[in-house]
C-alpha cells in the first residue's frame, strides 16, 4: 500500500498548531493537535513498533461503554468513545502499516474496510465479524495480536466476549492470535517530540498552579485546611480547562507530630483536614489532563513563621537530599534495563551515600499510571513481579516519583518525609525534566 493513502488527506486539512504556544489550547485546537499526532504515530511509531513485537496484522476491537483502553488512543480526538463495536485492523505491510476500520461509522483517517449495507440481509453484527475474517485471510499473517495481558491492565482490554467471538469468527487463523502486550505496552510508551514538547508546557502550568495554590491569595494560615487546599487546585484547573485525573491531594508534616508507620512506610500523621498553621512543610500530589496526556507531579512549601524568611536549614537540606536521589535515579535510568534494574541500582546508590529513600517511580503519558516500567511501588522497595521486568525504551516518559526520610534539628531531630515527583522524558539525549524540577521549597507567608 501506498503509506500517504493512510492520512494523505489528513494531513492536507489540519492546521498544526503549536501546542505549547498556550496551554490549555482551544479544544477545537487540541482537536487537531491530537489528530495530527496520531497521523504522525500511525506512520512514523507503529511500523517499527510492529517489527519490534514480531507482529504482523494487530486488531483492536472494544464496544461502547466497554473500551479497549488502547482504542481510546487510536480514535479521532473527536470521537469521545467507541461507537457500538468498533474494530480497528493495522497490518504491517513493505509499505508501512495499513489502518483499517471496521466499524459501522467512519473513523478519522482509518480506511473502511466494511458498511452495514454490506451485511446483504444477514445480521449487522456477523457481516461484520465476517469482514474481519475476510481482511485476515487477504492478508495472510503469520502472528496476529490481540490486546491480552496477565501484566498489563492496559494491554488487556479485549473483553472475553469478543475474545470468544473473534475466534469463532476466524476460525483455523484463531491459532495465529498471540498477546500483543508488547506492542500495546510500546504504542502507549512511545512518545513523539512533539508530545514531549507539549508535555514540558503541561508539567510548568502545574508548577505556576501549584505555586499560585502556595500563596496567601490562596491560603489564609491559620484559617485554610490542606483539604480546601486540594479542593482550590482542583478547581483551578477545571476553571483553566485542563480536567485533573485525580483528586488532588495535599498533606502537612509539622515540628511535634511525628511520621507513622503504615503498611511498612513511614507516612505524615496530620489529618488530611488540618488547618494549616506556621511552620508547616505542605506537599501536594496533583495531575492534570489535556492533548489526550497527562502529568503527575508532587510539590512542597513551607509556611514561614513571624520573624522567618527562610525555611529551617533541616527541611531544605531534606530537600536537597530528595534531589541528590532524583539524581542516582536517573543516572540508572537507561535503555535496556529493566524497571527492577534501575530501582535495585537506584536504592544501591542511595545505600552508598547514607541516603534513606524509597523509589516509586512510573510511565506517564495517554495514562497517568502508564504501560511501561515499574520502577518500584512505594510498598514493594524489592522489586515489583511482572511490570518491573519490563525493559526501558528510548522516547518514553515517568513521573519520577520517589522520597527520602531525614531528622530535622529545627524539629528536636524529627524526622521529614520529603516525597518529590516530577515527569521526566527519556531521549537519545538523555534524561530531561519536564518544565524544570522543584530545588526549592516554596514560600508561604503567615500574613
Amino acid at each position: 500500500m501506498d503509506r500517504p493513502r493512510i492520512c494523505f488527506a489528513v494531513r492536507m486539512r489540519l492546521v498544526a498548531p503549536d501546542p505549547t504556544r498556550t496551554v490549555p489550547l482551544p479544544l477545537r485546537e487540541q482537536a487537531d493537535v491530537r489528530d495530527r499526532w496520531l497521523t504522525q504515530r500511525l506512520l512514523d511509531l507503529l511500523p517499527g513498533l510492529m517489527d519490534r513485537a514480531g507482529i504482523d496484522l494487530w486488531l483492536v476491537v472494544g464496544r461502547e461503554g466497554n473500551e479497549d483502553p488502547v482504542l481510546a488512543t487510536l480514535l479521532p480526538a473527536t470521537w469521545l468513545s467507541a461507537r457500538r463495536r468498533t474494530m480497528l485492523v493495522l497490518h504491517r505491510s513493505d509499505d508501512g502499516v495499513t489502518a483499517s476500520a471496521v466499524s459501522r461509522y467512519p473513523v478519522g483517517q482509518f480506511l473502511p474496510a466494511w458498511s452495514p449495507d454490506d451485511a446483504a440481509g444477514c445480521d449487522d453484527d456477523e457481516s461484520q465479524w465476517a469482514a474481519v475474517r475476510r481482511i485476515v485471510e487477504q492478508a495472510a499473517p503469520r502472528r496476529i495480536g490481540i490486546d491480552v495481558s496477565d501484566t498489563f491492565a492496559l494491554a488487556d482490554g479485549l473483553s472475553q466476549s469478543e475474545h470468544r467471538r473473534l475466534v469463532e469468527a476466524l476460525g483455523p487463523y484463531a491459532d495465529r492470535l498471540v498477546p500483543a502486550e508488547e506492542l500495546a505496552v510500546g504504542w502507549l510508551e512511545t512518545r513523539l517530540p512533539d508530545e514531549i514538547r507539549a508535555l514540558h508546557a503541561l508539567n510548568a502550568l502545574v508548577h505556576e498552579v501549584v505555586d499560585e495554590a502556595y500563596s496567601p491569595a490562596v491560603v489564609e494560615v491559620g484559617t485554610t485546611t490542606a483539604l480546601d487546599l486540594a479542593w482550590w487546585i482542583r478547581q483551578r484547573f477545571h476553571d483553566l480547562g485542563v480536567e485533573p485525573w485525580f483528586q488532588p491531594s495535599v498533606s502537612l508534616q509539622r515540628a511535634g507530630v511525628p511520621l507513622v508507620e503504615e503498611r511498612g512506610a513511614l507516612l505524615p500523621a496530620v489529618p488530611f483536614d488540618a488547618v494549616i498553621e506556621p511552620g508547616d512543610l505542605v506537599h501536594c500530589d496533583v495531575g492534570l489532563t489535556s492533548l489526550g496526556l497527562r502529568t503527575d507531579t508532587q510539590r512542597n512549601g513551607y509556611v514561614l513563621r513571624p520573624g522567618e524568611t527562610d525555611a529551617p536549614a533541616g527541611l531544605r537540606a531534606a530537600l536537597h537530599v530528595g534531589n541528590r536521589m532524583q539524581d542516582l535515579t536517573t543516572a540508572e535510568l537507561a535503555v535496556g534495563r529493566t524497571g527492577n534494574d534501575v530501582l535495585a541500582a537506584a536504592r544501591a546508590a542511595a545505600s552508598a551515600e547514607g541516603i534513606d529513600a524509597d523509589v516509586y517511580s512510573h510511565p506517564v503519558g495517554f495514562h497517568g499510571h502508564g504501560a511501561g516500567p515499574a520502577i518500584g511501588l512505594w510498598d514493594q522497595q524489592g522489586g515489583v513481579p511482572g511490570a518491573g521486568d519490563y525493559p526501558v525504551h528510548p522516547d518514553t516518559v515517568y513521573a519520577l516519583e520517589l522520597a527520602v526520610r531525614r531528622p530535622v534539628p529545627e524539629w528536636g531531630g524529627q524526622c521529614v518525609r520529603m516525597a518529590l515527583e516530577q515527569g521526566i522524558a527519556l531521549t537519545e539525549d538523555g534524561v530531561e525534566y519536564l518544565g524544570g524540577r522543584q530545588t526549592e521549597l516554596v514560600l508561604i507567608p503567615a500574613g
